[in-house]
């Protein structure tokens, strides 16, 4: 079907790595038939979108979860009370326009950090989040640096403000995504991938966007956490994919074109065994702090699907 911009839904987040621009190399590898839907690292949520758009979680059970509660409490919000969130974003627009990167340091240091260590000062914070909190994200996400959102160790929202000026809100796509998470059958929760995964099997298509291996010691970059997801979690992980594979689960997994990732998944007879291919695409690096060191990159994409068309 047609994809033109006034009739998709996009991401509200930019994201380090998200997989806005992959959509056409993953697209082959969605499979024909399954019954649910699983995305554990939800991030943009950009395969998920895709699929919603395309029609293909129609009447399917859909899980989405992620380890960030930051993530999870703002959608929560989009879904529940999206219009108080763009009114609160609007708001944040308009004082964005007149007074810029003032303004960007002012939400992220006298109200979002103190109010996002209030909440996760509790248990469950993605529950306590507010309309206000949540287009504080949305907003943060959009002026900041490159769309990061990162946290150091004492939990606190350090990224930059970025250069260039960028659109905060979009109500009407706002309330397409909420729409998309309104959908019959979805859940919406913080959980470990383990977790989300612990009864994945026949009958499931898995997507898998975890934190990327780095590519060289210098690149390691914790992208939405205070903690890294390290090379420990990265063997797990394809652990994980071996196991819900042998199970018959449909599973497509994205990574970077790194060493660590070569090992696990191309060089390594049990991934081999569970019917796991790779691919390598070419993805627009999107995260460097010198722009001149921007540009095309090779990725994994790690699947026990047959590509279509391909």
């Amino acid at each position: 079907m047609p994809r033109g911009r006034w009739n998709t839904t996009r991401p509200i987040l930019k994201w380090a790595g998200g997989k806005r621009q992959l959509l056409p190399q993953l697209r082959p590898y969605y499979p024909d038939s399954f019954e649910r839907y699983i995305e554990p690292f939800v991030g943009s949520g950009a395969v998920f979108l895709d699929l919603h758009t395309s029609k293909r979680l129609d009447g399917r059970q859909v899980v989405l979860s992620d380890i960030n509660a930051d993530i999870i409490g703002c959608y929560r919000m989009v879904r529940d009370a999206v219009e108080d969130v763009i009114a609160a974003l609007m708001t944040m627009a308009e004082a964005h326009g007149t007074r810029g990167r003032r303004y960007f340091y002012e939400v992220r240091d006298e109200r979002f950090n103190p109010e996002r260590r209030r909440i996760h000062s509790e248990p469950n914070p993605e529950s306590r989040y507010t309309p206000e909190l949540a287009a504080m994200v949305i907003y943060l996400n959009r002026t900041g640096y490159n769309g990061l959102f990162r946290v150091n160790r004492r939990g606190i929202y350090n990224v930059p403000a970025g250069r260039v000026s960028s659109r905060v809100c979009d109500p009407e796509n706002l309330r397409r995504v909420a729409a998309a998470l309104r959908r019959p059958n979805l859940s919406l929760g913080v959980t470990t991938f383990q977790q989300a995964l612990a009864d994945a099997g026949a009958g499931d298509f898995v997507y898998l966007d975890p934190p990327y291996a780095p590519v060289s010691r210098t690149s390691y970059f914790t992208a939405y956490s205070s903690g890294k997801f390290n090379a420990a979690q990265q063997s797990v992980l394809q652990q994980t994919v071996i196991s819900i594979a042998g199970k018959g689960a449909r599973v497509l997994l994205s990574n970077s074109f790194a060493p660590d990732i070569s090992r696990l998944y191309e060089d390594n007879d049990d991934a081999r065994n569970a019917g796991l291919t790779t691919r390598t695409v070419e993805a627009r690096r999107a995260i460097n702090s010198r722009a001149t060191s921007r540009g095309t990159v090779l990725e994994y994409l790690i699947t026990n699907v047959s590509a279509a068309g391909v």
